[in-house]
Formats: C-alpha cells, sequence, structure tokens
C-alpha cells in the first residue's frame, strides 16, 4: 500500500511495551499511518520526550507529548471536588477522571491531521476500554476505535515481546512489573500481581506518593485549606491555582502517610477487582471540602446534594462523563458551590485526617441557636407544638395498627 493512500490512526501512547507494540502493529497489520499521542496528565513521568521520540523512532509519522495538567484540574478535577466523587464511596476516580480529557485531545488531533480512526491500548476486561470508547464516540461518532489488546492474538507477554523484537519494537531488558500502575495529577492505580489474592498485604514498595504511618513523625501537622465558590484557592493563607493547591496537597498529605485505599471494586464490565489506590491530595482536598459543605449547607441541600454526588461518581466511573446526566448534576453543583466558601484547618498524623475548625462568612452555623449558654435565641416554648405535627402521622397510624405493631417479628 502506498504512503499516499494509507489511512491515519491517532493512538493513545504510553510508551510501555502495550502501545509500543501497537504502534507497529497498526502499520503492520491494518496498513495504517500512526499518529502518537502521550497526554501529561500528571503522572510521575516527568520528562515525555522520549515518548514522543520513541514512537517516531518506530515509525510514527506524527508525535506529540501534550501538556494536559492545567486543562485537566480546571475543567474535570474542580467538577470531581464539588462533587466528593467517590466511587462506591472510597476511590476518588482518578483514572476515570483522566479519560475524558485524553480522548478530547485525541478527537480533536484526529480532526486536525484527518484521520478516521482513533486507537487505544486497553484490554478486553477493563474499565478504561469503556470510558475511552464511550467519550471518543460522544465527542464525534463518525471516528472508528480500534483496540487492538481486544483483537489481537498475542495472548501472553513473552509472546508480545516475541512479536516486539521480530518487528523491531524495543521491549524491556528486565523482567515484568510486578504491578500494573496508572497515575496522574490525582494519584495512583495499582493492581495485578500478588494484589490480585485478597488475603495478601500489600507490599510496602506499591507506595510511593505516602509515606508509611509507622514512619510519619509523631507530631500533628496542621494545614489550613481556603475555598472560594467549592474549589480550594489556599493553603495555610498562600493562593495559588488549583493545579498548585493538587501539587501541594500531595506532598502535604503524603507526607503524613494518608491517602491509602485497599478496595474491592466493582467493574463496569462486571467483575470484582482488588484495587490499591494512593490518592493523598484527592482525599484530602474532598474531606475538606466536604466539612465545609456541612457548614455552608442547609440539611435539605446536603440531602439531595449527597444522593447526586452518589449519582455522579457512579456516572464518570462507568465512562459517561459526556453526558447530559453529569451536566446536569454540575449545574445542581454550581449552584450549591457559590457559597462554600472559607477555610477548614486540618491536622494529619500517622496516616489520620482531623477536621478540627471551620469558619465560612456563609455559615448557616448560628452561635446564639446553638449555644446552651446564656445568650441562647432560640424558643424552646415552640417545640412542644412542632413535635405535636411532626409525630401525629407516627401517633395515628400507632393509634390504628396498634401500640408497639412497628416491633412484631423482630
Amino acid at each position: 500500500m502506498s504512503e499516499s493512500t494509507r489511512e491515519k490512526v491517532v493512538l493513545a501512547y504510553s510508551g510501555g511495551l502495550d502501545t509500543s507494540v501497537i504502534v507497529k502493529w497498526l502499520q503492520v497489520e491494518k496498513g495504517m499511518d500512526v499518529i502518537a499521542i502521550c497526554g501529561n496528565v500528571g503522572q510521575d513521568e516527568k520528562d515525555l520526550s522520549w515518548i514522543k521520540q520513541k514512537a517516531l523512532d518506530m515509525g510514527a509519522i506524527a508525535s506529540e507529548a501534550v501538556d494536559m495538567r492545567e486543562e485537566y484540574a480546571e475543567a474535570i478535577i474542580s467538577k470531581a471536588i464539588w462533587a466528593n466523587g467517590k466511587y462506591e464511596g472510597i476511590y476518588p476516580l482518578l483514572s476515570a477522571l483522566s479519560r475524558p480529557i485524553i480522548s478530547k485531545h485525541l478527537v480533536d488531533i484526529a480532526h486536525q491531521y484527518g484521520a478516521k480512526h482513533v486507537a487505544h491500548g486497553c484490554t478486553g476486561k477493563g474499565n478504561d476500554q469503556v470510558r475511552f470508547d464511550a467519550s471518543i464516540h460522544a465527542l464525534d461518532p463518525t471516528l472508528n476505535i480500534i483496540a487492538p489488546v481486544r483483537e489481537w492474538d498475542l495472548a501472553t507477554r513473552d509472546s508480545e515481546m516475541a512479536w516486539a523484537e521480530a518487528h523491531g519494537v524495543p521491549v524491556p531488558t528486565t523482567h515484568k512489573k510486578p504491578y500494573s500502575i496508572d497515575d496522574n495529577l490525582w494519584g495512583r492505580a495499582i493492581e495485578c500481581g500478588v494484589l490480585e489474592d485478597t488475603w495478601n498485604e500489600p507490599p510496602s514498595d506499591i507506595w510511593t506518593m505516602t509515606k508509611n504511618p509507622e514512619d510519619c513523625p509523631a507530631d500533628p501537622e496542621t494545614v489550613i485549606i481556603g475555598f472560594e465558590g467549592g474549589l480550594p484557592v489556599s493553603i495555610d493563607g498562600e493562593k495559588m491555582p488549583l493545579l498548585d493547591c493538587i501539587i501541594k496537597a500531595n506532598e502535604i498529605a503524603g507526607r503524613n502517610g494518608f491517602g491509602r485505599i485497599d478496595m474491592i471494586e466493582d467493574r463496569v464490565v462486571g467483575i470484582k477487582s482488588r484495587e490499591c489506590y494512593e490518592c493523598p491530595a484527592a482525599l484530602l482536598l474532598i474531606q475538606a471540602h466536604q466539612s465545609l459543605e456541612t457548614l455552608c449547607l442547609d440539611a435539605e441541600t446536603l440531602k439531595q446534594k449527597a444522593k447526586l454526588d452518589v449519582e455522579w461518581a457512579s456516572t464518570v466511573y462507568r465512562g459517561l462523563w459526556f453526558s447530559q446526566n453529569r451536566e446536569a448534576i454540575d449545574a445542581y453543583n454550581a449552584y450549591t458551590q457559590k457559597y462554600v466558601t472559607g477555610e477548614v484547618r486540618i491536622k494529619l498524623c500517622k496516616g489520620g485526617l482531623f477536621v478540627d475548625g471551620l469558619h465560612s462568612d456563609y455559615s448557616l452555623y448560628d452561635y446564639n441557636l446553638a449555644t446552651y449558654d446564656e445568650g441562647d435565641s432560640f424558643d424552646h416554648s415552640a417545640s412542644k407544638g412542632f413535635i405535636t405535627i411532626h409525630g401525629l402521622q407516627s401517633k395515628t397510624w400507632s393509634r390504628v395498627q396498634g401500640p408497639g405493631s412497628g416491633l412484631q417479628g423482630a
């Protein structure tokens, strides 16, 4: 096939073995010209230029390393903080959050190069294939998605490495990494290896962002996080952009051993998996934000928002960032967060987090209503009539059904 007639494909490229093999596989098996895109969303790797060059060396017609960190923080993570985004109440959605921003750039670059195809290296049993496919088609339904790992016959790592060597793809000289790791600004996800046995304790070497709690100082570290409109804008009085707040929060929580998760998670495809996460900034900032909400939002709003927070996390986890449902919940949150402004004081010590101070000009806490001391302004005489009406339904039910009927069969 001549160069002039080869179709173009944009590949989400990480520089690892799988996507490196895919660069060559798309050329050899599909006869396509490859444009390799590596997105910097805050992963451990600081310099991505080598990844860009590696793709070019393997025959990619173009390769780009795109810094998405600021956009990721401002457009994606900000909404996660608003929604206290934690899947199954535990996982701060770090991988699920980065996929929409990467997908957006893949689609934009496909349009730029006139490519009709987008490819990724996701397996057929994970969540990411769902997130990439759903996001890409939401942004451009006409693009064809190629997922080589779902269709190639390289069943084992040995066969994959043999194919790579036969086709001039650089292969690692060391043994396979014992874990599968995905990392970005919002944390690290660690799975596979010894972690697949749910009785095995996570080895200490999987943690790189957080200090072992037993090695942390005995004295707590106090941090004050300032919020405006539901988003962190300062740490210990120092104003900074959201991206810098996250970076600094990772450092502070990490050195105090806070931010580790070991959970059994329900994947989109119906599999339970054992996942370890390291999310110091995510857990610190979400906890601080959620605490401030209790001060600034009324009881009914908090109750409704708690339901929507669960729905938001589930929607994003299932790859539906680009959906009416997520945007509608964000619109609700945009209103509530106008009043979530103030400061949260937190103590961190040996893996623990303790909120011990809240302040806001929008506080709904009224000292004179809450106090039992002098200055109490609450009308105690109003309580009797309120309780009579409040309990009227239960009183009527008991009279009709019989006293204590609610305990039958207990």
